[in-house]
């Protein structure tokens, strides 16, 4: 039990400074944008006084650094600071109040996804385990690379043709708000979530083949087929026991990407997520809101791979021993 504390509070400690490591490569990377929002909102007819007095107003005349370290130390406090657009001199909007709507838009949108996707993809990577080899497993092997081989545009604009011009099933713009119903929100998502669905299910149902069909070559999966054991039995109580941490990890790294890679699905859709915030914020410079959008999903890409290491140590105790 101590053991498995160390090595959680390593993962943890771990987590922790490559948190760190992003925020300093998320700030840094974000003040090579080019322009300048005191510049863009005064417009190019500014007087160099003007701008440099805006500048100073919202701390961008100070060094590079300085202004981390202030980042930083509003962030330990829960501040993500206050939002360019919408700026005056008596007040601005806070980030938060921005950012954490959308945030909930783009976590129902991959949470519908991985509602839809984890399922098929651990069947589809099963069966087509078991029936390796069968016309069955080339066909499904062939439909996902199929599916991972075009781009994500290229498919949504592909579901948008089909399922919304020729079917009328689904609107072709994920238009959402506060006051639509479950019902509504799901009917308004279902066809960009589908478009994810596509392109995740494709890569975790050939991961999960492959974990499972380096398991039936194990000696003890043989011996339990000399022994007589159905196929369920041994799929059940065997295999897919041994092959948690694997699949885990893989489910954990697609329910990332949901979150993370939802951008090009988002703006696709004009779906009112974080990734359409964060396309139309570097479009108006408003530095803050990129910084919090790019940390946002940079954490929530570590807290869950963090989640899979943390899996993949209390499903295999070999991890928790030295070799």
């Amino acid at each position: 039990m101590r053991k498995l504390s160390i090595l959680l509070l390593q993962r943890i400690v771990l987590g922790v400074v490559t948190a760190l490591a992003v925020s300093i490569v998320i700030f840094f990377s974000v003040q090579l944008l080019p322009g300048d929002f005191a510049t863009a909102i005064l417009g190019q007819s500014a007087t160099h006084a003007t701008v440099s007095a805006l500048r100073a107003q919202l701390g961008l005349d100070q060094p590079s650094p300085l202004r981390y370290l202030h980042w930083i130390e509003k962030l330990c406090r829960g501040d993500l600071g206050f939002s360019f657009s919408g700026w005056s001199p008596t007040g601005a909007r806070p980030v938060s109040e921005i950012v954490l709507p959308r945030l909930t838009n783009t976590l129902f949108l991959a949470s519908l996804t991985a509602v839809i996707a984890v399922p098929i993809s651990l069947v589809l990577g099963i069966t087509t385990a078991i029936h390796r080899g069968s016309w069955y497993d080339r066909f499904a092997n062939l439909v996902t690379l199929g599916a991972i081989s075009f781009p994500e545009f290229f498919i949504a604009y592909l579901m948008i043709l089909v399922l919304s011009s020729k079917l009328g099933i689904f609107p072709s713009i994920a238009s959402i708000s506060p006051d639509s119903s479950f019902i509504d929100k799901v009917h308004a998502t279902l066809l960009p979530a589908l478009t994810l669905t596509l392109v995740v299910t494709a890569h975790m149902m050939r991961m999960t083949h492959t974990a499972i069909v380096s398991l039936l070559t194990q000696p003890y999966v043989e011996m339990a087929h000399l022994k007589g054991l159905r196929r369920a039995r041994i799929i059940i109580l065997h295999i897919l026991p041994n092959s948690t941490a694997a699949i885990a990890n893989v489910i954990a790294f697609n329910l990332a990407y949901l979150v993370v890679g939802v951008v090009i699905i988002e703006v696709v859709f004009a779906y009112p997520g974080m990734g359409q915030l964060m396309v139309d914020s570097v479009t108006s410079r408003d530095v803050p809101v990129v910084q919090a959008c790019a940390l946002l999903f940079g954490g929530i890409y570590i807290v869950l791979n963090l989640c899979a290491d943390v899996a993949s140590i209390l499903s295999n105790p070999r991890l928790l021993h030295s070799r």
